[in-house]
């Protein structure tokens, strides 16, 4: 599967993105704590595939790796203007972005395999957490169509790349006992620190907002949303669990049915390619 590059803006300008999800604030304020991560995420997938570009010598594969940069070149804009509103409407994205630009630069710190097995485990959720929004339109059924535009098109994105980084990783660190130790013990800490780490910014986000209601009801609703019978955490554990099978490929899960969506996301959002002048012309 070979990705494509795209250029797409959405306009949030207009949204209360308090209050964009028609499941209510918590729910939104879920995906709002997600977005969080994304700028400075993507950018450090794009720096852990970067240290591998030089062993990269199959034409298919680089052509895929300059894609996926492209692609999360895009989401990281994207969401880092999310994430100035959010700021904008009072809530805390600045500093729990910090947050995440500390954690990520100590994490550049580490041996390369390393910061790219943790791009592989990351990329996995990614992947699962955007198919199971694709295969349940439900979940946001109702909202914002501006912000469900936007989180279809980075699942459908993730869905397009999502083997990608995982290609490289076996390219270069080969389908031997260490690299599939070196895999798997990663996405276990990840795992632990990434849905901490959700938790942590969601009640912060949460919190600030003073006109959320969150008495029971609301709390419970968030969490048949995660835990429910589509709940979120609850459909990806068995996806999840894949990664543990020693010949696991993202592509093991084939939902490449989904990709026709974009089309018409690309339709509504592309931003028009810059038109020759006389004088570029000449």
């Amino acid at each position: 599967m070979m990705p494509t590059r795209r250029d797409l803006k959405f306009d949030h300008s207009k949204t209360d993105l308090k209050n964009w999800h028609a499941r209510g604030p918590l729910i939104g304020h879920y995906m709002n704590a997600l977005s969080i991560f994304f700028p400075e995420g993507e950018r450090f997938f794009i720096h852990s595939l970067r240290l591998y570009r030089d062993q990269i010598t199959d034409p298919e594969l680089k052509k895929a790796v300059t894609a996926f940069i492209g692609q999360e070149a895009m989401h990281g804009r994207e969401h880092e203007e999310y994430n100035e509103l959010l700021a904008a409407q009072g809530l805390p994205a600045a500093e729990l972005g910090e947050v995440v630009n500390t954690i990520l630069a100590q994490l550049k710190k580490l041996p390369k395999a390393m910061q790219l097995s943790i791009t592989i485990a990351l990329e996995h959720f990614t992947a699962i957490y955007g198919d199971h929004l694709l295969r349940h339109p439900e979940l946001t059924e109702g909202s914002d169509p501006e912000m469900v535009a936007m989180w279809n098109w980075h699942a459908l994105e993730e869905t397009e790349h999502k083997g990608v980084a995982y290609d490289v990783y076996t390219k270069v660190m080969g389908k031997t006992l260490s690299s599939y130790a070196l895999r798997t013990s990663t996405l276990i800490g990840v795992t632990a620190l990434f849905l901490g780490l959700i938790a942590a910014f969601h009640v912060r986000i949460a919190m600030a907002d003073k006109a959320a209601k969150k008495g029971v009801r609301e709390w419970a609703g968030y969490a048949w949303f995660l835990f429910g019978p589509v709940g979120g955490l609850r459909k990806i554990a068995l996806p999840w669990l894949d990664y543990f099978k020693p010949g696991f490929h993202p592509w093991d899960h084939d939902n490449r049915e989904f990709l026709s969506r974009i089309d018409e996301i690309v339709a509504r959002h592309a931003v028009p390619a810059s038109k020759p002048t006389l004088a570029s012309a000449a």
